[in-house]
């Protein structure tokens, strides 16, 4: 079953810090979105595999936005 983890805030993609195939713990960091120059951390809210990475590095994000799809 694939899960998203969304954009919690509005604002730019500063950085991804997982990989396709990368093993993630609930909880974990999976990215970080810079919003009026405050990085936010995106964790992941199920734990699961990265099975496709949905945004890159500048990419305008909304909240509720796909990012990272978790197979669990």
């Amino acid at each position: 079953m694939d899960h998203k983890v969304t954009a919690t805030m509005p604002g730019l993609v500063a950085r991804v810090v997982v990989n396709v195939g990368e093993k993630v713990a609930e909880g974990q960091e999976v990215a970080v979105i810079n919003c009026m120059k405050t990085e936010i951390s995106v964790k992941a809210d199920k734990p699961g595999a990265v099975k496709e990475i949905l945004v890159k590095e500048w990419d305008e994000m909304q909240v509720g936005d796909p990012m990272v799809v978790l197979e669990i």
